[in-house]
């Protein structure tokens, strides 16, 4: 199973992961960062298939996917 990390002290909540997902599994979450910003989350883990395109999508290079 593909393990998807968010360094959500640099996410800016720009949801260009949310709109990159093929599978509609990342939101944004209602945790603020030192930065005021809400953070990019998976809803849920299970549906992932480690294809990366949020990390690709991410500007700020929040996102890691390990396969």
């Amino acid at each position: 199973m593909p393990k998807v990390n968010f360094q959500e002290e640099r996410c800016k909540g720009c949801r260009l992961c949310v709109l990159a997902c093929p599978k509609k599994i990342i939101a944004l979450s209602d945790r603020i960062n030192n930065q005021g910003y809400n953070v990019a989350c998976l809803k849920e883990e299970a549906p992932c298939n480690g294809c990366a395109l949020c990390a690709e999508m991410c500007p700020d290079v929040v996102i890691e996917v390990w396969k």
